[in-house]
């Protein structure tokens, strides 16, 4: 089976080369849509091959179904644009691949953070599904954290993807900032409510389920600031729906 490798991006150049590298010669072809990349995003992307596409982004769900409706091939493979993936999984894929019996694999996604692995917790070998036969599913139009929506068998592989998500702390607050934003804005399409005491009681619940409940604190230092930063970004989430509510009002 072929395999179309999908990427969005933007400004990426601090790791889409490394990514690109991981997948030269075994990708069947790599899809990448851009929403406006101003540094060498995009040029690298064609050094290696990709078919290319600018699209202004208006939520991960639709901007990654459009990526993936780009595709020749009907087996999907998406990569994030901070996401390098190992040999071994590649081989896996391919063995996978052989068998009929599923229509979509979860990929266990590992976290590289502070310079280094998470080794514990949720952020080791995490299971997304990622590798899909697009005849049966595609992604839902959420805003963040987005789903595939697949109609068949799913199985989970062993071998994972290594995801460099944020070169320093300036960049997790500032995604952080963003993903909040997104995040509340979903909430609020829903209905949900921000009452003052779950606003309250985010960051320490958050807290203590991510370093102690979720082993973050087997991972020293990385873990602390981890636990730390998803507490601020739920805080943050709720606080921004508040706001909305408040907006509305006036």
């Amino acid at each position: 089976m072929k395999v179309s490798v999908v990427i969005i991006t933007l400004n990426n150049v601090r790791t889409i080369r490394q990514v690109l590298e991981s997948l030269k010669g075994w990708a069947d072809e790599i899809v990448v849509v851009d929403s406006g990349s101003t540094d060498e995003t995009v040029s690298i992307a064609k050094e290696f091959g990709g078919k290319t596409q600018y699209r202004k982004f208006d939520g991960f769900g639709t901007q990654k179904r459009f990526a993936v409706d780009q595709a020749q091939n009907d087996w999907i493979f998406i990569v994030d644009s901070d996401e390098v993936v190992s040999e071994e999984l590649k081989k896996e894929i391919d063995i996978a691949l052989q068998s009929s019996e599923y229509q979509g694999y979860m990929i266990p996604n590992t976290l590289v953070f502070l310079g280094g692995v998470m080794r514990y917790g949720r952020e080791y070998k995490m299971p997304h599904l990622r590798l899909f036969n697009k005849k049966y599913g595609n992604y839902n139009d959420r805003e963040v954290h987005e789903d595939v929506v697949l109609n068949g068998k799913i199985a989970t592989l062993k071998n994972h993807v290594l995801h460099y998500s944020y070169a320093d702390l300036a960049e997790v607050f500032q995604k952080m900032n963003n993903y909040s934003s997104r995040g509340a804005n979903e909430l609020y399409k829903k209905g949900k409510k921000a009452s003052l005491i779950k606003v309250v009681t985010k960051f320490p619940v958050t807290f203590f389920t991510e370093y102690f409940i979720r082993l973050n604190f087997l991972n020293g230092y990385r873990g602390f600031v981890w636990s730390f930063t998803q507490s601020v970004y739920a805080t943050m989430k709720y606080l921004k729906l508040r706001e909305a509510y408040k907006i509305m009002l006036q």
